[in-house]
């Protein structure tokens, strides 16, 4: 587990937090760094095909040692949550982790509670990773990465374990929505992959909330303040008048779970002339989106009719779509997950996804793509952490799969 633990170290330490207001892709110059040195490490692993295109796409290839076996691949994202800071990584590795709330060092008002995360117990005399504090340790998705380069070193250094040929592919931008933008399944050439980005361990996920994503522009009538009797129409104002008007205790995260959609106001900007609101739309249902739209726009017709001078626009932006029906097409893809993990000693917990990967887009364009395991918790927050034996346990269920699929 060491080396794969100075991965991962190496990994978190270089910024690459996706900026969502970037014309460029990738969005960060970050993204290019890591995914150069995971191309230069996978060159040194003997992979001679490895490299890393135009838009900063890593893909390689590991040979096959079972003649006739099926190509599958794995893929993660080297880009990290644009919410919070992915700059100056300081882990916090506390090895034999005796229990208890986790203090972060750097932010002692930040702590990782076991009252919040009763995950904690599961590990108690394991190797806990977390971040300092302030900011995000970016276990999403850099301990998927690392377990696939760790897998790919001990599938080069052991010629003896049975696959066919595996593909790696490493990906950009995901947290933004854009990880598959350049990448076409044809461009991997696999008859199945798996997102190493899940949580804890064991766990195989093949259902993904659908997604939208909503802009609401708000447009006023802006004029001095000194001369705005009567003339003025404050967008500012009809702004808290639309957010007033969503629905309080349904349709948003803070109040729904399991399979129940959201509809979740994310960001605001503007002035008095004109406010623009950015909005998450999210149901497992995906003919449900277009309901959510619904909701907005009926709002912004409300607004208009009160205050005839503004004007209100709802701009949709699709995103992913439930993996579900995509995997379906090829059975094989779960069952074999479900086969790994148990060989690698993990009983398999099947549970669906309130986000969304690489994969869900992945599977829309016809490759089936189910997520797996890595030991991520509290994702895109100064809490996050990670458990090195989960990793671990995340390698075995990738040198598990490759067999599988080859028949041995």
């Amino acid at each position: 587990m060491s080396t794969l633990l100075d991965r991962f170290l190496r990994y978190v330490r270089i910024d690459t937090q996706a900026d969502d207001r970037s014309a460029t892709y990738p969005s960060s110059p970050g993204q290019l760094v890591l995914g150069k040195m995971l191309r230069d490490e996978l060159l040194a692993l003997g992979l001679a095909d490895a490299r890393q295109d135009e838009h900063g796409i890593v893909l390689a290839t590991i040979p096959g040692n079972v003649p006739g076996a099926p190509t599958i691949a794995f893929n993660s994202h080297v880009d990290t949550n644009p919410e919070n800071s992915g700059k100056n990584v300081a882990p916090q590795v506390i090895r034999n982790y005796p229990g208890g709330d986790i203090v972060l060092p750097k932010d002692p008002s930040k702590v990782i509670r076991v009252a919040e995360n009763p995950e904690l117990t599961a590990v108690i005399g394991k190797t806990v990773i977390t971040t300092d504090g302030t900011t995000l340790l970016g276990a999403d998705d850099k301990a998927g990465v690392a377990v696939i380069m760790e897998a790919a070193r001990i599938l080069t250094e052991n010629p003896s374990i049975p696959h066919g040929p595996v593909k790696v592919v490493f990906t950009c931008d995901e947290e933004i929505g854009k990880g598959v933008l350049y990448l076409e399944p044809a461009m991997i050439g696999a008859e199945v992959a798996y997102t190493l980005d899940g949580m804890a361990s064991g766990e195989i996920e093949s259902e993904t909330f659908s997604a939208d994503a909503a802009k609401v522009t708000i447009t006023g009538v802006n004029i001095h303040p000194s001369i705005a009797k009567g003339r003025m129409t404050n967008a500012v104002r009809l702004a808290g008048m639309f957010l007033d008007r969503l629905p309080k205790r349904t349709m948003s995260p803070e109040t729904t779970a399991e399979r129940e959609g959201f509809l979740h106001p994310l960001t605001i900007e503007g002035g008095a002339g004109e406010v623009t609101i950015g909005f998450l739309l999210r149901d497992f249902d995906t003919a449900q989106l277009a309901v959510q739209a619904e909701i907005l726009r009926e709002i912004g017709r409300q607004v208009e009719r009160e205050y005839p001078q503004a004007k209100v626009r709802v701009d949709v932006r699709k995103q992913y779509r439930n993996m579900r029906d995509g995997i379906a097409k090829d059975p094989r893809a779960v069952k074999c997950a479900e086969a790994a993990t148990r060989r690698a000693g993990l009983e398999p917990k099947f549970k669906i996804i309130r986000g969304g990967t690489d994969g869900a887009m992945l599977t829309e364009k016809g490759l089936p793509t189910p997520n797996l395991s890595t030991g991520e918790h509290n994702p895109h927050s100064p809490l996050e952490w990670t458990c090195l034996e989960e990793m671990e346990a995340a390698v075995r269920v990738v040198l598990e799969l490759v067999q599988v699929w080859a028949g041995k």
